[in-house]
């Protein structure tokens, strides 16, 4: 397990780097300029070029560029608020995407788990053919629409929550944009669940295990369920870092200080720190995510972990 681990945290590092190269190389390659001011002159220019170190060497600057991501300085913003520390911007509003998406995913995963489950144990019956519908809903109206429903429903209407995020009530503000992000999840891990369960249900290994004497909990959750996981984890995984990193629009609507708007407001004002800072921030999320799936996948089955590490 130890090799199989190890092996996984150094692809892991070695993407992480290439990944910084990437994002050095798109930043230099990015037209216009974060100071297109037109109040200043080339000589203002030049000395804002020659204050942050972006007159020197492309080698320089990469090396620089990459001990300091390493150590977590994002460098100063340029334009959203100037002088800012990067990483005081994101530290401000990634806490409150992070809050927001982990509950709308632990309702997604959960919630979806059970629907698939209850579909796949009753097949061709009322449960299975609502929770079709249930699926078909989440995965095609967008998350914003629920997002309008919801706070015009339980906000506006019968003041159960707030309508816009507060800090001072940070937990029940959250609840509706978290089911509003949470639907799509919802219905996509209901959908799998089920076809796997079903699949896993009908398998020969199924029929071992009921002549053996196993039945109720044991042949659901110890067989059944533990089988039909790895593919579920494998759709999961990657939406978890999208409900983590925030729906702009949902964002919009409830007034989240999130960090959607920031990409969005540092992509207009041509703030490249901010929007490279992110995009960094995004990728060692989701390969922290897909590390932490891999490292399940071995642990859940280990017949893939021994493939692995015979390859």
């Amino acid at each position: 397990m130890k090799k199989y681990v190890l092996k996984r945290v150094l692809t892991a590092v070695f993407t992480l780097l290439v990944i910084l190269l990437v994002l050095f190389i798109l930043m230099q390659l990015m037209p216009g300029s974060p100071f297109n001011d037109e109040k200043l002159n080339a000589e203002q220019r030049a000395l804002l070029y020659a204050k942050y170190g972006l007159d020197q060497p492309v080698v320089l600057q990469f090396f620089r560029y990459v001990l300091n991501m390493l150590r977590g300085d994002f460098g100063v913003s340029y334009n959203i608020s100037k002088n800012t520390p990067i990483a005081q911007l994101i530290a401000q509003r990634l806490p409150i995407s992070i809050g927001i998406g982990g509950m709308a995913v632990a309702i997604g995963a959960l919630v979806g788990l059970l629907l698939g489950l209850v579909a796949a144990l009753n097949r061709d019956t009322i449960w299975d053919s609502l929770a079709t519908v249930i699926s078909v809903i989440g995965v095609s109206v967008p998350s914003y629409v629920f997002a309008l429903a919801l706070s015009f429903q339980f906000g506006f209407k019968l003041h159960w929550f707030p309508m816009l995020y507060s800090t001072k009530e940070a937990l029940n503000a959250s609840v509706l944009p978290s089911i509003a992000l949470s639907m799509f999840t919802l219905a996509s891990i209901a959908r799998f669940t089920r076809s796997e369960m079903v699949e896993v249900l009908d398998s020969e290994y199924m029929l071992l295990a009921e002549s053996k004497g196993l039945s109720g909990r044991a042949l659901l959750f110890r067989h059944a369920l533990r089988n039909a996981l790895i593919p579920i984890i494998t759709v999961l995984a990657p939406l978890i870092v999208d409900l983590m990193t925030g729906s702009l629009v949902v964002e919009k609507i409830f007034a989240i200080p999130g960090v959607g708007s920031l990409l969005v407001n540092a992509i207009q004002s041509n703030d490249y720190n901010v929007v490279i800072s992110l995009s960094f921030i995004y990728s060692a999320m989701y390969i922290a995510i897909m590390l932490a799936v891999d490292i399940l996948y071995g642990i859940i089955d280990p017949r893939i972990r021994l493939a692995k590490e015979g390859g």
